[in-house]
């Protein structure tokens, strides 16, 4: 079972690109082209969110937390053996580019899967590094479970912006994260 969460959604559209990129809505173009080759492969795949609907309650103070939180929940109750959280960056200086994964600090088996994902989207995307980062990031922080989050490329970067919505670029893309999710899976039986 993988969980994948398309991150923002609802009222939280997260980064706004160079050219106009909504980051929730590439964020789960992005998940649903994942899913799909994964539940082709034969997995089992939980989403957080499906559509543009936030998972916040309408009555909450808080919305963002009662958005994690109820990703939070999701992910317990999948069990999942993985969890991949998909994102898109932004950053003040317009040339920033390439794909990022992170994991949990002192997990091993997260950063093992990181590590796989971002080679392999070294190899495929050009992404400019071949090893993952810690993050603290909370979807990556709320459970115990295997975590990554992949931060795609940079919405912030016009040229980048332009080849993370062409549709070649997605099929690239998504086929690169789930090679190195199929490594993972092949690593982690070979350890037990």
């Amino acid at each position: 079972t993988i969980v994948l969460d398309a991150g923002h959604g609802g009222r939280d559209g997260g980064s706004v690109g160079i050219n106009g990129t909504i980051e929730k809505e590439i964020n789960l173009k992005y998940t649903l082209a994942l899913k799909e080759k994964l539940v082709q492969a034969g997995y089992r795949v939980v989403l957080t969110r499906k559509n543009d609907d936030g998972l916040y309650s309408e009555t909450a103070s808080n919305k963002k937390m009662s958005d994690m939180k109820a990703r939070y929940n999701i992910i317990e109750k999948a069990n999942p053996n993985l969890v991949i959280s998909i994102h898109m960056n932004s950053f003040n200086n317009t040339s920033a580019r390439g794909a990022n994964c992170y994991y949990r600090a002192n997990d091993e088996s997260s950063k093992n899967c990181a590590n796989l994902i971002q080679s392999s989207l070294h190899t495929y995307c050009n992404a400019p590094s071949t090893q993952s980062r810690v993050g603290d990031y909370y979807i990556l922080n709320c459970s115990y479970y295997t975590s990554v989050l992949i931060e795609c490329g940079f919405i912030s970067n016009p040229d980048e912006e332009a080849l993370l919505n062409s549709e070649e670029y997605m099929n690239t893309f998504v086929d690169a994260v789930y090679a190195g999710i199929i490594l993972y899976f092949g690593s982690s039986y070979i350890n037990v």
